[in-house]
């Protein structure tokens, strides 16, 4: 219980955006990650795991953005056919239209002055609303939609700019270890002279 808290505890201290995407650690000085180059590849996996979980994230959202987009024409076309129902007096006559059946199948019909319509819901449910509730309802999800695509779009922008910090940070630590075994290789080439002059006096 206590190693739970202290996990909840540690996430809600991790800073993040308002959606709660947490940020990527810059890593400035490789050495604040890793000491040895034992540490290296255990790092290099922690941070591709996290580049992953980006990349996953930001997949999720343009598959959002995209079901948006094609909502959001929908909701406009539905509340502007709302209000111009809501212009139409008891004294109009009624309006000829067709209607679908289906994706091939279009019918004739006759729309009479009317104070209520009939919006789906989606899974099959379709309720009777007031004319003036209705196109409350559509201002309301038309507004709930664009709110969403825009912080869809922000937080796009946001996960792109934390995989490019992890790749930087990838290729630091990369770097880091490329340099280490320069040196430990210099290191050796330097013990092993040093082994060969000691050996020539007496030889």
């Amino acid at each position: 219980m206590a190693s739970t808290d202290q996990e909840a505890a540690a996430r809600d201290a991790t800073p993040s955006n308002p959606r709660g995407i947490p940020y990527a650690p810059f890593v400035d000085k490789v050495e604040d990650y890793v000491t040895s180059r034992a540490d290296v590849e255990p790092t290099l996996r922690r941070f591709q795991e996290m580049i992953a979980k980006y990349q996953f994230m930001e997949q999720n959202l343009q598959r959002r953005v995209a079901g948006l987009k094609d909502k959001m024409p929908d909701i406009q076309k539905t509340l502007e056919t709302v209000r111009f129902l809501k212009l139409r007096t008891g004294e109009s006559d009624p309006i000829e239209t067709t209607f679908e059946l289906n994706d091939t199948l279009h019918a004739k019909a006759e729309i009479p002055p009317t104070d209520e319509v009939y919006l789906w819901l989606g899974a099959n449910v379709m309720l009777s609303y007031p004319i003036d509730e209705a196109e409350t309802l559509l201002e309301s999800k038309l507004q709930a939609a664009k709110h969403s695509l825009s912080n869809c779009a922000e937080d796009l922008d946001f996960l792109r700019e934390q995989i490019t910090t992890m790749e930087v940070a990838v290729a630091r630590v990369y770097n880091w270890d490329v340099v280490q075994k320069r040196k430990e290789k210099e290191e050796e080439e330097k013990g092993e002279g040093k082994g060969k002059a000691a050996q020539t006096p007496g030889s």
